[in-house]
């Protein structure tokens, strides 16, 4: 019974690591957005 629930450990573990890659590069993503925002916007405000 131990054995089951370890390898469901492992599988829930695998699981967060992948969710928290895909939280990684959704911000990393948003980041780079905002970064060519403020680019932009100071191209506009320093003419």
């Amino acid at each position: 019974m131990s054995e089951n629930l370890n390898s469901n450990n492992i599988e829930n573990d695998d699981f967060n690591l992948n969710n928290e890659d895909c939280d990684y590069k959704e911000l990393n993503t948003r980041l780079k957005k905002i970064k060519s925002t403020i680019a932009l916007l100071e191209k506009i405000i320093f003419k």
